[in-house]
């Protein structure tokens, strides 16, 4: 970090403020080496703690320059690791709390474009929505005014981008874990002055829990891709002569190739696959009877939620 960006984040620190052009400024230093360093990432979070009143340009700058950091701070790129995860959960929670609306567009930011991130972060930035929907207090609330139990359209947006986010356990699936948090929060605000955005929410999010396609190799993880990197990068071999020296000299090995690398699946198994993952399975229908009778009726979201997937059985 250089001794301008230093100063430039003690200088807001002191006064609360930071002018359009000091963001500008810590913009070109953040980004004149190309990356921003850990030293540099940690002045930025400093300097959101203290903000009085955060401008749209510094949102923007906040979330970009964090975003670079967690996702491309390191090999490898576009990924986010648990311990990349852990450091930004400890930095939005060094008081004990979500405060600031640029913190959770910062995680959901990441979750969005992200290859793949650990559960841990995903489960922890709903677990701040749900938190807020519940106790009418948090960022989404104008910063922390109380306000009553019920769902807004911005905890809307958040929520669906974040379950349906492709660094989640798949592009567009939806995880149980999602779909019971979904459950809770629909108990807890029926009859509240809801956003109209939210009956939609609940029963696209359940529904595709229920009848969504995932291939189980449709997310790698960190330490997968850090491999596969490190083998591509390793010219030290001829990939191609080696497969093609050892198919030509043991020919039986062709046999075993689609064993051992997996091959593209044809289109009639991948078919047969989105068939089969469209299926409500018995155990999916055991938990949707315990979620549905869990308050001893069915009310007009899980009625609409039935129907849905009725319509499309």
């Amino acid at each position: 970090m250089t001794m301008h960006f230093a100063d430039l984040a003690r200088a807001a620190a002191a006064d609360g403020e930071i002018a359009p052009q000091e963001i500008l400024a810590l913009r070109r230093l953040g980004w004149g080496d190309g990356q921003i360093s850990p030293a540099e990432a940690e002045a930025i979070f400093a300097i959101n703690r203290v903000l009085v009143r955060p401008s749209g340009e510094w949102v923007d700058f906040f979330v970009e320059a964090l975003a670079e950091f967690v996702l491309n701070g390191s090999a490898p790129r576009g990924m986010c690791s648990e311990e990349e995860a852990q450091w930004l959960m400890q930095a939005i929670d060094h008081d004990g709390r979500l405060e600031t609306m640029a913190e959770l567009e910062l995680m959901v930011r990441v979750i969005e474009r992200a290859q793949n991130v650990p559960d841990s972060l995903k489960h922890y930035a709903l677990r701040q929505l749900e938190a807020a929907v519940l106790t009418g207090t948090g960022p989404t609330r104008c910063g922390g005014e109380l306000s009553d139990t019920h769902v807004t359209g911005a905890e809307c947006r958040l929520i669906r981008r974040l379950v349906f986010a492709s660094g989640g356990h798949g592009p567009a699936a939806v995880s149980r874990f999602d779909a019971e948090m979904l459950f809770r929060i629909k108990d807890a605000t029926l009859g509240a002055d809801n956003s109209p955005e939210w009956a939609r929410l609940f029963v696209d999010g359940v529904a595709n829990y229920l009848r969504g396609f995932t291939l189980t190799n449709a997310q790698l993880s960190h330490a997968r891709v850090k491999e596969l990197e490190g083998f591509i990068a390793d010219n030290r071999s001829s990939v191609g002569r080696f497969m093609g020296a050892m198919v030509r000299e043991v020919p039986q090995a062709r046999n075993h190739f689609g064993k051992v690398f997996g091959r593209k699946p044809d289109a009639a198994s991948f078919t047969q696959l989105e068939a089969d993952g469209n299926l409500v399975t018995e155990n999916e229908k055991r938990w949707l009877d315990q979620m549905i009778e869990a308050d001893g009726e069915i009310d007009a979201l899980e009625r609409a939620l039935l129907d849905r997937i009725k319509a499309e059985g």
